[in-house]
This record gives structure tokens, C-alpha cells and sequence, in this order.
């Protein structure tokens, strides 16, 4: 598994608004395969990495871990740990889906 790429990945997804659904229809891949990526059990082929660093806008470099600068977030986490990462994200979904 590449460090920190489900944390990237899911963390890209939402703040593209895209659902793991749209993002397997841009991809050409499976909804359980986004899945997995985004849980790190699964961890993309060259191609998907390419592919999803197009989709996001991003180097393949950040989505490695080997560029530090990412995409611009609204929100700073440095300093936070993975799980404290996760836990802004899920209230951010939550936040967005009590808004539909």
C-alpha cells in the first residue's frame, strides 16, 4: 500500500464532489474497486494512478507521497493524524448530505 494514498484519494474525491460511483464511471472501472482504493486494500496500477491524477488534477508524484504539495485544500491538516484526517472528511459527507 502506498502511505496515505486512501486518505488522498477519498479526500480529492469529495472535494471534486464526486461520489465513488462517478469516479468508477470516469475511470471505466468498478464502484468496490474505488472502494478499495479508498481503504487501501487495493492499491492502483500505473495506469489508474495516471488516470486518477488527471481526473484530480494533481501530480502522480503527490498521489505517491513523494511531492509534499497538494492540490489546494480549503482546510490545513498538517499536523493531523490519518484518523483525525478520516474524521473531518465523514463529517464533511455528513455535512454535504444533510444539505440534499
Amino acid at each position: 500500500m502506498i502511505k496515505d494514498l486512501p486518505v488522498k484519494l477519498k479526500a480529492l474525491r469529495i472535494k471534486y464532489g464526486y461520489s465513488q460511483k462517478q469516479v468508477a464511471d470516469k475511470l471505466q472501472i468498478s464502484l468496490s474497486i474505488v472502494s478499495w482504493y479508498e481503504t487501501g486494500e487495493r492499491t492502483p496500477s500505473t495506469d489508474v494512478l495516471l488516470s486518477l491524477s488527471y481526473l484530480f488534477n494533481c501530480s502522480t508524484d503527490y498521489l505517491l507521497g513523494k511531492q509534499s504539495s497538494a492540490p489546494q485544500f480549503v482546510i490545513d491538516t498538517s499536523g493531523l493524524t490519518d484518523n483525525q484526517i478520516v474524521a473531518i472528511i465523514n463529517l464533511i459527507e455528513a455535512i454535504k448530505e444533510n444539505q440534499k
